[in-house]
């Protein structure tokens, strides 16, 4: 009896702790649920409120990590096999196939740069690294002229060739490709087209700043709310709280990725047109735009241009634009008319907005 009797006892074992984490896996979760980490040497943050079990939850965050990786080998630069780096080191005028996303992203990024006249422009990549703000390992100081015109000249947006048909493209120059001011918000699409497939209807969906909201917070109704950041290098605050729904929004700003020499500041964001840091009192922009991609793109254009000609470009793209501009120690809020008629004007004279 003993030998017959070990095993059932161990099946009943095996059964008893399969049961429980089934039971575990169908826990209801508290609503709202949040999934955070670590992607892109930033973070990652996905709010939803559906109800969801705790193995739905699960496999949600396995997924959209699954799909942040697929972004990853496709377009960084800090990985030498990722798909961006081969194509950056292709050999000059041949065409080269590539994937769906990377074209998709490169089409937009051209895009940008014809409308904004060269103020958004991919191939800049050289200048970043040369300012010490890219993948190259440098000092951060400022390079000497004669290597920055040498940079210069090989940067525009007719370097690169993209034939969307065919699925590739050709380098016509030696440039490098840098797609930071346009992957995130690619990246942010693609975990919310993700979570659309899945069923998930209300959620706000983070990638370090670059935000994309569907659906609404709770049951009753209520949009997610962002804070639109101050542009303080000390701290983190907001100075602007927007309602959003089914819209996203990303910002690009130059108050936390900056380097100091001589007492001058100098920003990470680099103007495609003279090969230097920015100078004007634009402190931030930020754009709202059905895709975030877009956003992304038209956010660092209207940075680069500064505070009329940006202004100047939304009005012209009908883009939601706000900017905050440096006033003395503190700043003020400029608004294109698509922005104030969207957010409404209960909101634009909460906010104290300039609309331009």
């Amino acid at each position: 009896m003993i030998p017959v009797l070990r095993p059932m006892v161990a099946f009943a074992l095996c059964l008893g702790l399969l049961l429980a984490g089934c039971s575990e896996s169908e826990r209801p979760l508290d609503s709202p649920v949040r999934l955070e980490g670590s992607i892109f040497g930033s973070f990652y943050q996905v709010t939803i409120a559906d109800s969801l079990t705790q193995g739905q939850a699960r496999e949600l965050e396995e997924g959209l990590l699954a799909v942040l990786e697929q972004v990853d080998a496709a377009m960084s630069i800090y990985r030498d096999d990722s798909e961006l780096m081969a194509f950056n080191q292709a050999p000059l005028d041949e065409w080269q196939p590539l994937s769906n996303e990377l074209v998709e992203v490169l089409a937009i990024s051209q895009s940008v740069a014809e409308a904004s006249n060269g103020a958004f422009d991919v191939t800049l990549g050289g200048l970043v690294n040369l300012w010490s703000f890219g993948s190259e390992a440098r000092p951060r100081e400022v390079p000497d002229d004669e290597t920055l015109q040498a940079r210069l000249a090989e940067v525009g947006p007719d370097s690169i060739e993209i034939d969307e048909n065919a699925m590739q493209a050709r380098r016509r120059r030696d440039v490098f490709i840098n797609l930071g001011g346009v992957a995130k918000g690619h990246a942010t699409d693609r975990v919310a087209a993700y979570l659309d497939a899945e069923g998930i209807e209300h959620y706000l969906v983070n990638l370090g700043g670059d935000l994309i909201a569907r659906g609404y917070r709770d049951g009753d109704g209520e949009p997610w709310r962002i804070g639109i950041e101050a542009p303080l290098d000390d701290r983190q605050e907001a100075t602007h709280i927007v309602p959003l729904h089914d819209i996203s929004v990303a910002t690009s700003g130059d108050y936390r990725n900056y380097f100091e020499e001589g007492g001058k500041r100098f920003s990470h964001t680099i103007d495609p047109r003279t090969g230097r840091p920015i100078e004007h009192r634009v402190a931030s922009v930020t754009v709202a735009h059905p895709s975030n991609a877009w956003a992304d793109a038209w956010a660092t254009a209207v940075m680069v241009l500064g505070e009329e000609e940006g202004l100047a470009l939304a009005r012209e793209q009908g883009l939601r634009v706000l900017l905050l501009v440096r006033e003395g120690e503190g700043w003020s809020s400029l608004a294109s008319p698509a922005f104030a008629d969207y957010f409404g004007q209960e909101l634009s004279d909460e906010m104290g907005l300039e609309v331009r």
